[in-house]
């Protein structure tokens, strides 16, 4: 996974985020985030923590619609987090860097390499979330809870290249990241397991097919 300060050195860095006017937030555990976050275009970069944008609908169902681990970004240009049934909560103590837009375009006519090597990393950045995305829309279009199951099976496991899946989250906020019914992916888990298809122990999840 690229890092957006990738090939960038610590002077560089410091230097880089002064000429961009970054300012650095920090949220404690379950804190909401969006009400803090000041204009409509920006850029966020997740230092350490971890944060989840949640879609709730009328009926109070939740829908996990983007993870965002350390070293990930979002952004008010591609991120769900413009709309009022959207929120972001902290799931862990976290740290944030937050961007205007505009400075990243005021910089892109200075002539540092360091910067050069910002906007390359950006758009890599951009490009894999990109396919993230795609990858999320390949598994929500499954017509059945145990297709999606097997195609985020499938599709963890060739990104990591191992046949061993670590939950990133709890079972409910799994359902909800698969936008299904929590009893019903759990019986459906249970029958891929009885299957020999999967072994379960706790959050891990072992693919035997």
């Amino acid at each position: 996974m690229v890092n957006l300060f990738d090939k960038i050195s610590e002077k560089n860095k410091e230097k880089l985020l002064r000429m961009l006017e970054a300012n650095t937030l920090f949220f404690k555990k379950n804190a909401p985030i969006l009400s803090t976050i000041k204009g409509e275009n920006v850029i966020g970069i997740v230092l350490t923590g971890y944060i989840q944008i949640v879609r709730n609908d009328d009926n109070g169902n939740r829908t996990i619609i983007e993870e965002l681990e350390e070293n990930t970004i979002f952004g008010t240009l591609f991120s769900s987090i413009t709309g009022e049934d959207c929120e972001m909560i902290c799931r862990e103590d976290t740290k944030l860097i937050i961007i205007e837009y505009n400075r990243i375009i005021i910089g892109v006519q200075s002539n540092y390499t360091f910067y050069t090597q910002f906007i390359q990393n950006l758009l890599q950045i951009l490009s894999d979330k990109i396919n993230e995305r795609n990858d999320r829309i390949k598994i929500l279009t499954k017509k059945t809870i145990r297709n999606k199951l097997l195609e985020y099976f499938k599709i963890v496991s060739k990104r990591n290249g191992s046949k061993n899946i670590y939950l990133p989250f709890t079972f409910t906020e799994f359902a909800d990241y698969l936008a299904v019914d929590r009893c019903a992916m759990s019986r459906e888990l249970k029958n891929l397991k009885d299957e020999g298809f999967i072994e379960i122990k706790s959050k891990k999840i072992t693919l035997l097919y």
